[in-house]
C-alpha cells in the first residue's frame, strides 16, 4: 500500500515469544502497512535468552516483513522479586531512549500493554515529544496487578503508582480494552471525555489436522491446564483439590499441566508420585491442538484477587476454539462468560472442597452432557472472538487518528 503511514508497535514481548501482538504486526504488514516493533531480546516465560539470540544492548532484525528493534533484557526474573522489578524498569528506561531516537519517523504508535504499564512510557514520550497519535491495547490493570503479584501496598507506593498511571492514560488518544471489567477501574485515570473500545483477545487458530497426543497409557478422563505456570494461576489449589479425589476417581482421571513458569518447581514438589499429575513442560503453540484434542476438560484459573475478577485471560478464547468443556476456577467476568454461554462448570478459586467436587462432577459427566456445553462455541468464534474482526478493528482505531 504505497504511501501508507508507518506504524510503530511498542511491546515488551514479540515473536518468537507467543503473544497476540505477533499476529497483529504480521497481518498489518500483509495489508500493506509499514510496521516496526520496539521490544526486548526474547526471554519470556523462562527468564533466559531464547536459542539463537544473544542479550545484546541493541539488535535489529526483520521477520515476515516487520522490522524489529530489540533491546537488552533483564534475566532471572522468574526467581527474584528484585529482578522482576528491574524487568519493569528496564524497558521503561532503555525503551524510552530508543523511542526518542527512532520515534520521529512514525505516523502512528500502537502500544501492546501486556503487563507492566511502565512499558508504555516509551510510547507516551513519542506522543508528547513528536505529537504522534497513540493507541493502547490494555491487557492488564495497573496499579491493581502490582499488589496482586505480591508487592506491598504502602501510601508512598500507592501515591507514586496512581500518579504514574494517570500520566500514562491522560496521554493516550485511544484506549482498547481486552476485558470490559477494566473500564470501571480505569475511569479514575482517564480524561472525562475518553471512550473505551472493547477488543477482547481472539482464539488461536488451532491445527485441526494434528492427531491427539497420548497423554496416558490407560483410558482416562483428562483435565488439562495450559499456559504460564506462575503463582497467580492458582495451580497449588487445583493440585491439592485433584489430589483429594477418592481413589476410584483418581484411577479414572489425570491432571495435565502444560507450560513453564516461576512456580513450576514448587508445584512439582507438592505433587505426590501416587497421584496422576503429569507436567508436560513448555509446548509450542502450533502443537497445542494435539493436547487439547486429547483432553476432556480444559482448566482456566486465577487466584482470588479483585483484579482477576475483572480479567479475562487470553486462553479462554483458545479453549473455546478447542471445543472442549471449560472448568472455570476463577471469580468474576471469566466465570460469567462461561456461565452465560454454557461453556462449562464454574467454582471459586479458594474452596478446595468445591474444586474437588467440580472434578468429581466432571468425571461422572456423560458424553451427551459434555456436548451441551459446546453449542455456543462457533457463534462466539465467528463474532465476538473473531480474529479478523479484532485485528481489523484495532487497525481502524490506530489509523483513524
Amino acid at each position: 500500500m504505497k504511501g501508507s503511514p508507518k506504524i510503530l508497535i511498542i511491546s515488551e514481548c514479540f515473536y518468537p515469544e507467543e503473544f497476540k501482538i505477533n499476529d497483529i504486526a504480521f497481518e498489518w504488514v500483509k495489508k500493506g502497512y509499514d510496521v516496526d516493533v520496539l521490544t526486548l531480546i526474547p526471554t519470556y516465560p523462562i527468564g533466559r535468552v531464547f536459542p539463537g539470540y544473544k542479550n545484546k544492548f541493541f539488535l535489529k532484525e526483520s521477520i515476515n516483513g516487520v522490522n524489529i528493534y530489540r533491546l537488552h533484557a533483564v534475566l532471572g526474573y522468574t526467581e527474584s522479586k528484585l529482578k522482576k522489578l528491574l524487568k519493569y524498569v528496564n524497558f521503561m528506561i532503555i525503551g524510552s531512549f530508543a523511542a526518542i531516537f527512532i520515534g520521529r519517523k512514525y505516523q502512528h504508535i500502537f502500544g501492546f500493554n501486556l503487563g507492566a504499564l511502565s512499558d508504555m512510557l516509551p510510547a507516551v514520550l513519542i506522543r508528547k515529544i513528536y505529537k504522534k497519535p497513540l493507541t493502547l491495547w490494555v491487557q492488564d490493570l495497573w496499579p491493581d496487578s502490582i499488589y496482586a503479584y505480591g508487592f506491598k501496598k504502602t501510601k508512598l507506593l500507592s501515591l507514586l503508582l496512581n500518579k504514574f498511571v494517570k500520566f500514562i492514560f491522560y496521554n493516550v488518544d485511544n484506549i482498547a480494552l481486552s476485558s470490559k471489567g477494566f473500564e470501571s477501574s480505569l475511569l479514575n485515570y482517564v480524561r472525562t471525555d475518553k471512550i473505551f473500545h472493547y477488543f477482547p483477545n481472539w482464539a488461536d487458530n488451532l491445527n485441526d489436522s494434528l492427531k491427539p497426543v497420548k497423554l496416558s497409557n490407560k483410558q482416562k478422563v483428562h483435565f488439562t491446564f495450559a499456559g504460564n505456570v506462575g503463582k497467580v494461576q492458582n495451580l497449588e489449589n487445583i493440585i491439592n483439590a485433584f489430589s483429594s479425589l477418592p481413589q476410584p476417581y483418581l484411577e479414572k482421571s489425570q491432571l495435565n499441566i502444560v507450560g513453564d513458569g516461576s512456580n513450576l518447581r514448587f508445584l512439582k514438589s507438592i505433587s505426590s508420585g501416587d497421584i496422576p499429575i503429569v507436567f508436560h513442560g513448555n509446548i509450542q503453540r502450533d502443537r497445542m491442538a494435539s493436547y487439547y484434542k486429547a483432553s476432556h476438560f480444559l482448566i482456566i484459573s486465577l487466584i482470588n484477587k479483585p483484579i482477576f475478577s475483572l480479567t479475562v485471560p487470553a486462553k479462554l478464547q483458545t479453549y473455546i476454539a478447542a471445543k472442549k468443556p471449560i472448568l472455570s476456577i476463577i471469580n468474576g467476568e471469566t466465570s460469567q462468560i462461561v456461565k452465560d454461554n454454557k461453556l462449562g462448570l464454574c467454582t471459586g478459586p479458594d474452596d478446595i472442597i468445591s474444586i474437588t467436587e467440580l472434578f468429581k462432577k466432571s468425571i461422572d459427566m456423560t458424553s451427551e452432557e459434555k456436548k451441551l456445553f459446546l453449542n455456543n462455541n462457533n457463534n462466539l468464534l465467528n463474532d465476538l472472538y473473531s480474529k479478523k474482526r479484532i485485528i481489523d478493528g484495532l487497525l481502524e482505531l490506530v489509523v483513524e487518528l
